[in-house]
This record gives C-alpha cells, structure tokens and sequence, in this order.
C-alpha cells in the first residue's frame, strides 16, 4: 500500500521570531513569493501524498484560510480582467485532503504527532515540518524516496538527515549510523542535541520523516524531557532499541534544508529564493551588488 498521508506540525509559537509572529504564524512568513507552509504542501503533493493532517494551534486560522478556495477572490480577478493572477492559485485546485486538529497544549513535536494517532491509525504516514523547506522552490523528492526506500527496504523508520559543521551538532537529533554513510545508511540510534564531544556523526534530522503506526505506542511510553516536552527522537529511540529497522537518508547538495526559525535564517532564505526568482531575481543581484 503506497503511503499517502502526512502529518504537518505547525503548531509551534515561533517566539525567535517575534514581533513578526505574534499575530501570524511562523509557517505563513513569505519567503520568496510564497508563505513557508506553501512549498511544504507543494513537496509533499509532489511526492504523491494526497491527505494532509496539519497540527495547529491557537492564532493558526490562516493556514487555514489559505489552502481554501477563495470563491469571492477567484471572482474578483475574473471580473476585473486579471485572469493570469489566478495562475498564482493553482494551488486551490490540487486533488488534496486537508484535515486540521489542534494541540492544544505544547508539549513538543513527539505530543503533536500523537495529535494525530485518531487520524492516521494503523497505516504508515509523512511527517514534514511545517517551518522547513527542502530545496530551493520546494523542487525536492526526498518524500518521494523516503516512501520508496520503506516499503522497498521494509523499514519501520525512515528520516531525512543533513550534514551539518560539527559545532552545530548541539543544534539538532543527530544520526548514530550503522555501517557506512552513503546516500542511505542503517541507523542504529539517534541523540537529540548531544555535545561536540558525544556526537557519533555529524547526520542532522532534516525535518521528515516515514513512520510506522507503532510510533503512536512508543510516543504514549515516552516520559516528558525538558520543559515537559516529548520529543519524537526519544520515541524512534525506543523503537530502534526494540529492534525496529531505521533508514537514514541523506540530502544531497542541491536538497539544501532552509530552517524557518529565527531571523539569521529566515533571512539567508528569502534571499536564496528571492534571487532564484525568474522574473525579478537578475534585478536583485545588481542592486545587490550596488549596495554591497
């Protein structure tokens, strides 16, 4: 059976990025021409998935709001003889499920994938992020392979990874491989933030993720951390302990991850796609280039 339904987390309150998140969602910054969350769907439908569970929370409507048909602006453009704007909301049209439930407390990213057990139940699913884009414009099938690379390979866990500068290792879940590092690797265990000093690799969690169901049971047995948080490394760990099979698979260079969450990053990113643009990105880097 061909996986086809993803879990998106969104619910998070993005405080590293206020004031700007105050009354909107982290995920419905522009970067580029697009609000973050928008190329997460586009990747996703891309790589076949046509059910989406987005995991909101409070102030998070307009996500909402945005993948609705807008009848009333359709009919705007249309009257007032703007038809190639309606180009801009191909999106609308895509054959895709959206489901919407809340987390109505913050207790981390492994609470908000159980959000979505009720939902998902025995099937394996998707969880994307929805602060992170991978690849310029979305332009990525890592799902895709992902997918592939599970029912293929048989796996229980499947999970993106980057290679990041071994200084930043205390930033992210970090891979303990099994065996050579290619494009895939076996994983033998993850450690979330882990010192320069303990880190068994320098493979970051990318944001995505192929999961068994059984995540759900082992999510339920994992015991808060800091801050009360469940963390859903903690429950793959608990999994890969009892002998589930893990797959990492690795980026290449051209599937760089853009992290939407702080400014230093959210910066580098609007600039990536705003120059990537094809209609105004030569204008940019000239002017660019006169300012700097």
């Amino acid at each position: 059976m061909s996986i086809d339904i993803a879990v998106v987390p969104v619910a998070g309150l993005g405080t590293r990025l206020l004031p700007a998140t105050k009354s909107q969602p982290k995920e419905m910054l522009p970067v580029g021409r697009k609000p973050v969350v928008q190329y997460v769907v586009e990747e996703l439908t891309q790589s076949g998935i046509n059910r989406l569970l987005f995991i909101t929370g409070a102030s998070k409507t307009s996500i909402e709001n945005h993948f609705d048909t807008d009848e009333r602006l359709i009919h705007h453009l249309r009257e007032s003889g703007r038809e190639e704007e309606l180009q801009q909301l191909d999106f609308e049209r895509r054959d895709v499920e959206y489901f919407y439930t809340r987390q109505r407390r913050q207790l981390g990213l492994g609470h908000a994938v159980l959000c979505s057990k009720s939902l998902v139940g025995s099937q394996p699913f998707v969880v994307a992020l929805g602060d992170s884009i991978i690849g310029i414009n979305a332009k990525s099938d890592i799902v895709q392979r992902m997918t592939e690379e599970f029912e293929s390979s048989k796996a229980d866990i499947v999970v993106a990874f980057e290679e990041v500068p071994k200084a930043d290792v205390v930033r992210y879940g970090i891979a303990k491989p099994r065996g050579d590092v290619g494009t895939r690797f076996e994983l033998e265990d993850l450690i979330e933030k882990p010192s320069v000093e303990e880190a068994p690799s320098t493979y970051a969690v990318a944001s995505r993720y192929v999961l068994s169901p059984a995540i759900f049971e082992a999510l339920e047995e994992t015991e808060p951390g800091k801050g009360g948080e469940i963390q859903l490394t903690d429950a793959i760990r608990i999994l890969l302990k009892r002998g589930a099979k893990g797959v990492g698979m690795v980026l290449p260079p051209d599937e760089r991850r853009f992290d939407i969450g702080n400014y230093g990053s959210y910066f580098r990113a609007f600039a990536d796609f705003a120059l990537a643009d094809p209609d105004y990105g030569d204008q940019l880097r000239d002017y660019l280039r006169g300012v700097l």
